[in-house]
């Protein structure tokens, strides 16, 4: 992988209407790690927090889950999670890439599940989508073409 693409960081969003997750990676180590969940109306976000959030961790690229079915068509929020990747890159003059996000809810259930003590009913299961974020990051750093876009 060439030095330039080496040292990129990048935010990752899980879009929803309620809450959007939110992760943070770096493809020169290849991990990704949640952040934080913002709180969003209707699929509209507090953009001051994304601003923040922006300004802080200076990504590079941004990637947004894209909901798709599992017949590879488009879900019913799949049009609002591209319109919000444009507002991102319209907001911030920044390089927005759509991700197959499918399956990362469940894999983030999976994973509180597991982490949570057997049978304590602690989970929250309500607080996934950083998780799922960060899955949707991973499994973007994972892929064997990264350095494509960025």
């Amino acid at each position: 992988m060439p030095e330039s693409i080496r040292h990129k960081s990048l935010l990752a969003f899980d879009f929803g209407l309620k809450q959007i997750g939110v992760a943070y990676g770096q493809t020169l180590t290849k991990n990704a790690s949640a952040l934080t969940i913002l709180k969003a109306q209707n699929g509209t976000p507090q953009w001051p927090e994304i601003d923040a959030l922006i300004t802080q961790w200076k990504p590079n690229l941004v990637l947004v889950g894209l909901p798709l079915n599992m017949d590879d068509t488009e879900s019913e929020l799949s049009a609002r999670a591209r319109k919000f990747a444009r507002r991102l890159e319209g907001r911030f003059n920044i390089k927005v890439e759509m991700v197959d996000e499918r399956l990362t809810s469940q894999e983030a259930k999976s994973i509180i599940r597991g982490n949570s003590k057997r049978g304590s009913g602690t989970e929250d299961l309500t607080k996934i989508d950083h998780i799922a974020a960060a899955l949707i990051l991973q499994s973007w750093l994972d892929d064997s073409s990264i350095g494509r876009s960025i």
